[in-house]
C-alpha cells in the first residue's frame, strides 16, 4: 500500500510538499494536510490517495479563483470566462461558482456598479453606451437600469463637459457643420438625441 516516507514545507510555507514511497506524490495546502493527519509511515489505499488529490487541486485552483474575484467586483460572465480561459476542468466549475457567490464575490448588480463609476471617471459616456458596454459583460438589461436609475447620472452635464473639453476638435468649422460634428460625437459616445439636441442648443447661445 502506498506510504507517506518524507514531508516537506513549500518555500513559501502554505504548503507542505507529500512523498509517496520515496517519490513525490503531491503539494497540499496546510488545512488539508491536517485534516488528513498525513505524516511519515502513514499508508494510503489508492482510493484515499486519489480522494486527497482530488480535494488538494479544488483548493489550489479555488484559492487562484479566490485571489481572481477579490481584486474587484466580478460578474457572472467574468467568473465563467475566468473559469474557461484558466481551462479550469469543468467538473469544478459548479462548485467553484458556488463557493465564491457564499463568499459574495460574483455579483452583477455591484460589478456593474463598479463598472459605470470607472466609466465616469476616466471615459464618461451617455446611457445607451454604457447599458450596451454592461451588455457585453454579461449584465442584463433589468440590472443596467436598476444601476444607472439609483446612480442617477446627469447625461446633460456630461456631454456639456464633453463639448467643452474637446472644443478644439471643431474651431475649424463653421457653426452648422460644428453643430453637426459635435452631434455625430455625443452620439458615438451614447447619449439620447434629446440630450444631444439640449447640449446644442446651449452650446449654439
Amino acid at each position: 500500500m502506498p506510504t507517506v516516507t518524507s514531508i516537506k514545507p513549500q518555500r513559501n510555507g502554505k504548503r507542505i510538499n507529500v512523498y509517496i514511497d520515496d517519490k513525490f506524490g503531491f503539494g497540499i495546502d496546510l488545512l488539508n494536510f491536517a485534516k488528513n493527519n498525513l505524516k511519515i509511515g502513514v499508508e494510503l489505499s489508492k482510493e484515499k490517495l486519489g480522494e486527497i488529490i482530488k480535494k488538494v487541486e479544488f483548493q489550489k485552483t479555488l484559492d487562484k479563483t479566490l485571489r481572481f474575484a477579490t481584486l474587484r467586483p466580478r460578474s457572472e460572465r467574468e467568473v465563467k470566462d475566468y473559469f474557461r480561459r484558466k481551462k479550469i476542468h469543468e467538473s469544478m466549475h459548479g462548485e467553484l461558482f458556488e463557493k465564491l457567490k457564499h463568499f459574495g464575490l460574483i455579483d452583477d448588480v455591484a460589478f456593474a456598479k463598479w463598472w459605470i463609476e470607472q466609466r465616469m471617471s476616466f471615459k464618461p459616456k451617455g446611457k445607451r453606451a454604457l447599458m450596451s458596454e454592461l451588455a457585453g459583460k454579461g449584465i442584463g438589461k433589468d440590472v443596467s437600469e436598476e444601476v444607472l436609475g439609483k446612480l442617477k447620472i446627469d447625461e446633460r452635464k456630461i456631454a456639456r463637459d464633453l463639448i467643452v473639453k474637446n472644443a478644439h476638435k471643431w474651431e475649424r468649422y463653421d457653426s452648422k457643420d460644428a453643430s453637426k460634428k459635435k452631434a455625430e460625437y455625443l452620439a458615438r459616445k451614447g447619449f439620447s438625441w434629446e440630450v444631444i439636441k439640449g447640449i446644442l442648443s446651449i452650446d449654439d447661445e
